[in-house]
């Protein structure tokens, strides 16, 4: 399943176990070896909550919360039956999502909204270990050739953002390791570089700390545009274009939470024997 061009293989808990999920998200999340994917989501019962989620990156490493799987998981388990519900909650490592369904005419889903949650800003509880109670705009020297101005955001995972001109320009396998690696993140980061179209309308391209660049990424659409509001650069509800589509977010004034709004699709089924 893809959510905006970010794809992974999802895997039903319920009746399916993966012994482990490390291996099996390095070896199938291979493009020309494996299935091809950002990585895994295991799809599984909570104590808590509806559903409950664990995501693998590509490179094995789990990670905390994704936007994108999120909506996936909504679609295939209102599109198989496993609940009849539009509301849903989701048990994450980032907390307690909640998610809205939308249903279309061929009664499966197509969109999906996720209360994200409220932003991190704290600086030590993104983490970074910059010298900053809240780190926005911050210029920051990663080595002679790559020197940015940042704004720390965490979704429940670490992001850096980073507002400039022409990203499709990037060379972001050279620029990517290196920020997403820097001793400031003790536990590596996210690194989205963000265009501004107009106050409601950014371009974003993301290397993600588990999967390298990706076509879209959720939890970072949300903190660039929470990023771009601390720096008055766009609104509160933004659209944000991606490589593989387009997300609109909303950093509510009211309640403080982020709302992720996009679709979600299936690509194929199939088994491994």
């Amino acid at each position: 399943m893809h959510g905006t061009g970010n794809d992974y293989i999802y895997v039903n808990g319920f009746v399916e176990n993966i012994e482990n999920p490390v291996e099996f998200a390095i070896k199938y999340s291979d493009r020309h070896k494996g299935i091809g994917s950002d990585g895994l989501v295991l799809i599984m019962p909570s104590d808590v909550c509806d559903f409950r989620m664990r995501m693998f990156n590509a490179d094995g490493s789990e990670s905390e919360m994704c936007g994108n799987a999120s909506r996936c998981i909504g679609k295939y388990v209102y599109d198989k039956r496993l609940t009849n519900k539009t509301t849903l909650t989701l048990e994450t490592l980032a907390g307690v999502k909640v998610l809205q369904l939308f249903i279309g005419n061929d009664n499966l889903v197509d969109r999906v909204t996720v209360d994200m949650g409220e932003p991190i800003l704290e600086a030590t509880q993104i983490p970074t270990t910059l010298n900053k109670e809240i780190v926005i705009n911050e210029p920051v020297i990663f080595n002679p050739e790559i020197q940015y101005n940042i704004t720390a955001v965490s979704m429940g995972n670490p992001h850096a953002v980073i507002f400039t001109k022409d990203i499709l320009k990037l060379d972001l396998p050279t620029i990517g390791p290196v920020i997403k690696n820097a001793p400031i993140f003790p536990r590596r980061t996210n690194t989205e570089f963000i265009e501004i179209v107009n106050e409601d309308h950014v371009k974003m391209r993301v290397w993600e700390r588990g999967s390298g660049e990706t076509m879209a990424c959720g939890t970072g659409a949300c903190a660039s545009v929470v990023a771009g509001v601390l720096n008055k650069l766009i609104s509160r509800r933004t659209t944000v274009e991606l490589l593989g589509g387009e997300l609109t977010i909303e950093w509510n004034a009211e309640d403080n939470h982020v709302y992720l709004t996009g679709g979600a699709t299936t690509v194929f089924e199939g088994e491994i024997i």
